[in-house]
């Protein structure tokens, strides 16, 4: 049963900057570079109290005490991107871009117009909700400097042919009547899309020099945010990718910054998409040398290097092999001819975990740098000499290092102190392997006891989905706590929880991913999640399935309710937050990511509200207003289904409320808490309503 204590011990698991104290002390060294990088110093908060860190990692030397004011950058402005000689900012105005050195000031570009501007992204990705709520008019602008300082990359981007949507706020913070707010969204199949041209900015001269080529596919997110679009060490060219409409091909071009001529280094084209990293959100990992390329492919199955001729273009060989995945280039020795990189699928009893690796250009000698069984997150220094890297598994706190390319220890940072977090009731989660549905593949997870765990019990159970196919649901990594939706905070209310990886998600083989190529309603494969369940009870009778809920939110809030209308037989109850829960209404690049470009089968196939008429189980529905990222009118459509098959369902639209909820989080997360403790316990929660949680500079610096 769910205590008031049990109800407080969750709300300490919630790992928010505003939370009124830390559980785990240590665990996360952000590097601050000084001297190019050969010095950096980094703070660990305890509590209220704040310590300050200085290494230098060829002494060998970690100094505690430390004053960074010296080293503190001057107060600017948040909507300027200051050039590397911090000679000049610049902002963006309206739909232009600006320049500012001291009190002077200057156009960059003069033509900008609405939906068609300098400086941003997709409207789509634009989080104008969410910039409102911190009283911002909206992010910085989306440039690169080069690295002389001279010129600025940026681009002009076209949506006055995409779709219009439309949000309305019913009750203003200003006060007055009902706003409506216009958004440029585009959905799957629509014929127009989101484009962007690049252009060169001379902040001297004030030329702008426009990319000579077709404009950009960039249906989500600016290919300058993404690192898709960079300029060359020595400022000499810009390098950028394209992909057609269908993501079959990725091609590699190089930009002329003072004619604009384009010309394409090197192409490839595949049956499904060809992407330069499984997590498209991530940098691409593709480097640019002096002669040669390092270019990713899935060619053979699995993610891996090859070496291509910077000039013809011309395969010059490849570089990594094996049944793994290269994750991340680290840093490229030119003279050494080597390349450091991380890679999964290294650790047998876990594919997930990272592993720092060396190889030379030629394909060999092949090392592991950190030869352990241990997942490992790295920070490359400035210099590029050394790496800081934090080691740890789900159930082993981080201990975090600086290390040489040899992998030799240079200075022991911090080891994770745990001892506030194990205080509340907490245990460490178990790290799983189980058959998927088909009997052969495996797949991972990981299992979350319930506060005061008792084997001769029976506990509910609580499936967390987010199915991908971008992101992975579980990391390999130690990383307690979450956004008030996540899986210790329930475990700490009497779950059992449990977070699975199912075939069609990101981390594994090509074969794997593309599990979900098409099917996108699939992704994840709650047919795996039901076998994991099932397995998982065999051997742990205190697992009672016949009381097993979901909760998810975003591609999770469509997973949950995709649950309940698939496998009723299995989940009795389920709490779907700001859920896209019809493909054909929904942002375009996603869909089309990974249901293909024009595939309207299967969008349809991906469409709750066409099965909404099959619900059995108990369902919350939670969706902001204002919610820019999966418009409200998802979770209105599938009411309106629901509300005509007669079916019975609780619901909740926040007022104001973006995507994350940020500013009623606590409100939500404790209506969820409370869904979930009635329809899997059969008992009243506790009267407990905690205190909201304030936006602030805090909460936007760990955001974005």
């Amino acid at each position: 049963m769910s205590t008031t204590e049990n109800y407080q011990a969750a709300e300490q698991l919630l790992r928010r900057p505003a939370s009124p104290g830390e559980l785990v002390v240590g665990d996360k060294v952000r590097p601050q570079w000084i001297d190019g990088g050969a010095r950096f110093w980094y703070s660990v908060r305890d509590g209220a109290d704040q310590r300050f860190v200085l290494v230098d990692p060829t002494a060998g030397t970690r100094e505690t005490g430390f004053d960074p004011t010296p080293f503190l950058p001057a107060p600017g402005n948040p909507l300027e991107v200051t050039s590397p000689d911090g000679k000049v900012a610049v902002s963006r105005r309206g739909q232009d871009l600006w320049a500012r050195s001291g009190e002077n000031e200057w156009a960059l570009t003069t033509d900008g117009q609405p939906d068609h501007g300098y400086g941003y992204g997709p409207d789509c990705m634009s989080f104008r909700t969410l910039m409102n709520k911190f009283g911002l008019p909206h992010m910085p602008p989306v440039l690169a400097w080069s690295p002389d300082s001279t010129k600025v990359l940026a681009h002009r981007t076209d949506e006055r042919n995409v779709r219009q949507t439309q949000l309305t706020e019913a009750a203003p913070a200003t006060g007055g009547a009902p706003a409506m707010r216009t958004q440029r969204y585009g959905y799957a199949g629509d014929e127009h899309i989101p484009l962007v041209e690049l252009v060169v900015l001379d902040v001297a001269s004030g030329t702008v020099v426009r990319a000579r080529t077709e404009p950009l596919i960039t249906p989500q997110v600016s290919p300058i945010a993404t690192g898709w679009a960079w300029w060359a060490p020595d400022s000499s060219a810009v390098f950028f990718l394209s992909q057609t409409r269908d993501q079959h091909t990725l091609t590699l071009n190089r930009m002329d910054p003072a004619t604009g001529e384009v010309t394409v280094v090197l192409s490839e084209t595949g049956d499904t998409r060809v992407e330069p990293n499984q997590w498209i959100y991530e940098q691409a990992i593709i480097r640019v040398l002096a002669d040669e390329v390092l270019w990713f492919s899935q060619r053979d199955g699995w993610g891996h290097l090859y070496r291509y001729d910077l000039h013809t273009g011309a395969l010059l060989g490849q570089v990594t092999s094996g049944s793994w995945l290269v994750r991340q280039i680290l840093h490229v020795d030119e003279a050494a001819r080597v390349v450091y990189f991380t890679a999964s699928g290294l650790v047998p009893e876990d594919p997930y975990r990272r592993t720092v690796c060396s190889v030379g250009l030629d394909g060999t000698g092949f090392t592991r740098v950190t030869d352990d069984s241990l997942d490992h997150v790295v920070t490359v220094s400035e210099n590029k000499q050394y790496f800081v890297d934090s080691a740890s598994t789900v159930d082993t706190a981080p201990v975090t290092v600086v290390r040489d390319w040899s992998g030799r220890v240079l200075v022991s940072l911090e080891h994770a102190d745990i001892t506030r977090l194990v205080a509340t009731g907490w245990t460490a989660p178990e790290r799983f392997c189980v058959k998927a549905a088909d009997g052969v593949t495996d797949i991972y997870g990981v299992l979350y006891r319930p506060r005061n765990f008792d084997s001769s019990q029976s506990y509910p159970v609580v499936d967390t989905i987010y199915p991908g196919p971008q992101t992975n649901r579980v990391d390999p990594c130690f990383d307690p706590g979450g956004m008030g939706m996540d899986a210790e905070p329930l475990a700490a209310l009497g779950f059992v929880v449990i977070a699975v990886d199912g075939r069609g998600t990101l981390g594994r083989s090509k074969a794997f991913h593309d599990a979900s190529y098409g099917h996108l309603a699939d992704a994840g494969s709650l047919d795996d999640h039901v076998a994991a369940l099932r397995q998982l009870a065999e051997s742990r009778p205190w697992m009672d399935l016949s009381r097993v809920g979901a909760l998810g939110h975003s591609g999770g809030g469509f997973a949950t309710m995709r649950a309940l209308l698939t496998h009723p037989e299995t989940y009795q109850a389920g709490a779907s937050l700001s859920g896209w829960h019809d493909a054909r209404f929904f942002n375009m690049g996603f869909i089309e990511t990974y249901d293909g470009a024009s595939n309207p089968e299967a969008y349809a196939r991906s469409s709750n509200v066409d099965i909404a008429d099959r619900l059995q189980g108990k369902l919350l529905l939670v969706h902001g207003e204002m919610d820019d990222q999966v418009h409200v009118d998802h979770t209105l459509r599938l009411a309106a289904r629901l509300i005509a098959a007669n079916k019975d369902f609780e619901m909740l639209i926040v007022p104001g409320a973006e995507h994350m909820f940020l500013d009623s989080l606590s409100y939500v997360r404790t209506r969820c808490w409370d869904f979930l403790v009635r329809s899997l316990m059969g008992v009243e929660p506790p009267a407990h309503r905690p205190a909201p949680i304030p936006i602030g500079p805090e909460l936007l610096s760990e955001i974005f």
